[in-house]
């Protein structure tokens, strides 16, 4: 039975992720507290049929939405435009939470008198990063400032507790982006003054796989560059804030070359990829990409396999 009047709206995209929803859904359900909604927004997803089949044993409890495909972005804002709660917590729909993650989060929220509140979480499904934590890979130290966001000092994981009003006020997520939405939307929530705060508690279980968003490096790099673009064109930027963006959306520039030159090099291209390189390592200044750039010039071939050998082990060494 759906609560009619809930403290939590729990906000679930899905898009391509009917075998793991049903764990997902599991774990919310699984919560050491009830006063929550869970919203499953259906984003025009090719793989519905079996969506549906896996939501079935939870759609008395649920709302289902079902939508044309518009992104992560639109998904999230037509569930967010629903919501009772007062509070949206967001949710991928191939990770899951820990029992704790809405109660410590609210607790954390209420403490420290926060807009937006995120924890840290634990990977899973690569064999091979399986167990590292987010906040190892992806460091917050300090407070949380707009500064801080753009310097990659702190780091959101996107799995927060956040106040529906703020989110509203900040102009909902960005439905032109269909990456790195929520980078966009912790910029605004922070230049315009609301708190964003952490614990280093893991309580998010965050899946690794192949098809997720954030496994391709370059769209990646292509959407920070122009989320970062969008920031210096539409907020009202300090000559130091400016400064700062300029910076990092140089190096992230430079990472999308780095990124395209090694696309470039496994596809056969050696001219392309020695260009995009040594374009990117003008920014960069890493020996092993100078040492790369001229192993590419002289025995492409050979550094071909000994690609393919290491990744070939690699997988060998991830079956075992």
């Amino acid at each position: 039975m759906v609560m009619s009047h809930p403290v939590i709206s729990v906000v679930v995209p899905a898009y391509n992720t009917a075998p793991f929803i049903a764990d997902t859904l599991s774990s919310v359900f699984s919560q050491t507290i009830t006063d929550f909604e869970i919203i499953v927004v259906n984003d025009g997803s090719p793989d519905t049929p079996e969506l549906e089949r896996a939501i079935a044993p939870y759609r008395e409890r649920i709302r289902y939405v079902v939508q044309e495909n518009k992104g992560l972005s639109a998904a999230r804002n037509t569930a967010i435009a629903i919501a009772r709660g007062s509070l949206i917590a967001l949710l991928d729909s191939d990770d899951v939470w820990e029992p704790e993650y809405l109660a410590h989060q609210l607790e954390v929220m209420r403490r420290d008198e926060l807009a937006v509140v995120y924890p840290d979480a634990t990977t899973f499904g690569d064999p091979m990063r399986a167990g590292r934590r987010f906040m190892d890979m992806h460091p917050s130290s300090g407070e949380v400032t707009f500064e801080a966001l753009v310097s990659g000092r702190c780091n959101v994981m996107v799995s927060v507790l956040a106040r529906k009003d703020v989110l509203v006020a900040a102009g909902l997520f960005d439905e032109s982006l269909r990456s790195s939405e929520d980078f966009d939307m912790w910029l605004r929530i922070a230049h315009a003054g609301w708190r964003i705060g952490y614990h280093r508690r893991s309580l998010v279980g965050s899946r690794l796989r192949a098809g997720s968003l954030s496994a391709n490096p370059i769209s990646m790099c292509q959407h920070i560059v122009r989320v970062f673009d969008k920031a210096m064109r539409e907020l009202p930027l300090t000559q130091s804030q400016r400064a700062l963006v300029v910076e990092r959306r140089a190096h992230f520039a430079a990472l999308l070359r780095m990124h395209e030159g090694k696309r470039a090099f496994f596809a056969g291209d050696a001219r392309t990829a020695i260009d995009a390189l040594s374009e990117a390592n003008l920014h960069l200044r890493r020996r092993k990409l100078a040492a790369a750039v001229m192993a590419i010039r002289v025995m492409p071939g050979l550094l071909l396999r000994a690609y393919d050998w290491r990744d070939r082990f690699v997988f060998k060494a991830s079956t075992r």
